[in-house]
C-alpha cells in the first residue's frame, strides 16, 4: 500500500476529528497579547486556555527585559549546538540557579522540554535496565520509553501497590541482567490536575533498589513554598534523583532544565541526543530563563495570586455541582457526561454566547461518554472572572441536564 493511501484511510486517533471543527475545535486562533481577555473570530472572551500560571508572558517587567536582550542578541547567537560552538558562560549561570532552585547539585539547560525528555530516557536506561512508570505519564515520556530497547513495566495511574509490584518484578529481572531500575512519574498530571504520590513512591526506596525520575512540568514554579516544584510540596526533594521541568508553563517561554547530581549530568551533557544534534538556546531566551527564575524567587506573590485564583475557580465549580475529579494543583478539569454532538453544542455556546474560551479534550484521552473542559487559572485572572465563568458553568450544567442542547453536530461557521 502506498503511504499517502494508508494516510487518506486512517486520520489518526485525533486527527480522525479534523473535518468537525478545524479552526474551532482544534487548531482555534486566540489573538492579541497574552492576557486573560483575548480575540477569538473577531469576538472578545475570557481565556482559560494558557499555562500562564503566574502571568509571566506578558509581565511589563519580563517584557521589557526580553525586549533588551532580543535587541542586543538577536536569535541566533549562539550559533551551533552545545558541544560544538552553542555553549556561552550564560548558559552556565542559569544552570547554576536553576540546581541551587531545585536543591541539586548541578542541571542543564536543555533547549526544548519535550525532545529534552525524550533524550533523557534515552540516555539513561540502557537494554538491561526496567523502567517502572505512571499509565498516564505525559506523551514526552511515552516517546523516550518507545526508544527504550529494554523491559518497562506499566502501573495503573497512581496505583502504589501496583508500583511497588512492578518494582517487584523489575528487581527480580535486573538482578539477572545486571541492570538497574528507573521509575518515572509527574509531579503534577496537565491534564486531570491530579499530583504524582511522590511521597508514597519516594518511601519505597527503602525496600528496592531504584532511581526516581519526574517530569515538572506544571508543578514548577506552581507547587511547594517556594515554588520548587511537587517535591518541595511533599518534602522530599532530596529522594527525587532526576528533576525536569520545562518553561513552557509558569516561565512563560521556551526550553527546559534537568538537575540532578554533578555525576549525572555531566553524563547527561555528553549524551543527550537531542541537545547535541541541534542548536542550543538563543543568547535572549538563556537570559530571559534567568531573568524569569530571578522573579519567581524575588515576587512569591505571584503564585499567592495563582492560589488565590485557583482556590476560588475550583471552589465555586464544586459548589455547582460540577465534576473536577481529583485535581490538587491549579490544572482545572470539569468532567461532563456528554456525547460528541452535545459536546459540540455546548464549546459553542460557552464561546460563543457567554465568551469564555477554555480547551476541550474528548476521546480517546477521556471516556466516549466523557468530555473534559479544561481551566487553567493564572495570577493574572481576577475574582471577577471567576464568578462570571462559576455562573456560566452553572448554566450550562443545567442545559445538560435538562437535554436543552440538540443532538447534533454544532455548525461552527454559522
Amino acid at each position: 500500500m502506498d503511504i499517502f493511501e494508508k494516510i487518506s484511510r486512517n486520520r489518526g486517533s485525533i486527527g480522525q476529528y479534523q473535518e468537525l471543527g478545524h479552526g474551532y475545535f482544534a487548531f482555534p486562533k486566540l489573538e492579541g497579547e497574552i492576557a486573560p481577555r483575548m480575540n477569538f473570530r473577531g469576538k472578545e472572551v475570557l481565556a482559560w486556555s494558557f499555562n500562564n500560571y503566574l502571568g509571566l508572558a506578558n509581565h511589563p517587567e519580563i517584557r521589557k527585559s526580553d525586549a533588551e536582550y532580543t535587541e542586543k542578541y538577536g536569535l541566533a547567537y549562539p550559533m551551533g549546538a552545545r558541544m560544538m560552538s552553542g555553549h556561552t558562560t550564560n548558559h552556565e549561570i542559569f544552570e547554576q540557579k536553576a540546581a541551587k532552585f531545585a536543591r541539586k547539585e548541578d542541571a542543564y539547560l536543555l533547549n526544548f522540554g519535550y525532545q529534552g525528555m525524550v533524550s533523557i530516557i534515552d540516555a539513561l536506561c540502557d537494554r538491561h535496565d526496567v523502567i517502572v512508570y505512571d499509565s498516564e505519564s505525559h506523551a514526552c515520556i511515552m516517546d523516550g520509553l518507545r526508544l527504550h530497547m529494554g523491559k518497562r513495566f506499566v502501573y495503573p495511574h497512581n496505583d502504589i501497590e501496583s508500583c511497588e509490584k512492578q518494582l517487584q518484578r523489575a528487581a527480580k529481572l535486573t538482578e539477572e541482567n545486571k541492570g538497574g531500575i528507573l521509575v518515572i512519574t509527574e509531579g503534577v498530571f496537565g491534564m486531570a490536575g491530579d499530583l504524582g504520590k511522590l511521597d508514597k513512591i519516594a518511601a519505597l526506596k527503602k525496600k528496592y533498589n531504584f532511581r526516581l525520575l519526574v517530569d515538572d512540568a506544571h508543578g514548577f514554579g506552581t507547587m511547594g513554598a517556594t515554588g520548587a516544584g511537587t517535591g518541595e510540596h511533599f518534602g522530599v526533594q532530596d529522594d527525587i534523583d532526576v528533576y525536569f521541568a520545562t518553561f513552557a508553563k509558569s516561565m512563560a517561554g521556551i526550553g527546559g532544565f534537568v538537575a540532578s547530581t554533578k555525576d549525572v549530568i555531566n553524563f547527561l551533557r555528553y549524551n543527550l541526543r537531542s541537545q547535541i544534534y541541534a542548536k542550543s538556546l538563543p543568547m535572549a531566551m538563556t537570559l530571559g530563563a534567568i531573568k524569569r527564575l530571578e522573579f519567581i524567587q524575588e515576587h512569591p506573590e505571584q503564585k499567592e495570586k495563582l492560589w488565590t485564583i485557583v482556590r476560588a475557580l475550583q471552589k465555586g465549580l464544586r459548589e455547582a455541582g460540577l465534576d473536577l475529579g481529583k485535581t490538587e494543583s491549579p490544572v482545572t478539569p470539569v468532567y461532563i457526561k456528554s456525547g460528541l454532538a452535545h459536546t459540540t453544542q455546548l464549546l459553542y455556546d460557552l464561546r460563543e454566547n457567554y465568551g469564555i474560551f477554555c480547551s476541550v479534550v474528548i476521546y480517546p484521552v477521556v471516556p466516549r461518554d466523557v468530555v473534559m473542559l479544561r481551566l487553567i487559572p493564572t495570577a493574572d485572572h481576577t475574582l471577577e472572572d471567576v464568578n462570571y465563568t462559576v455562573n456560566a458553568f452553572k448554566q450550562i450544567k443545567w442545559n445538560i441536564d435538562n437535554n436543552k442542547y440538540p443532538n447534533e453536530i454544532a455548525d461552527f461557521n454559522k
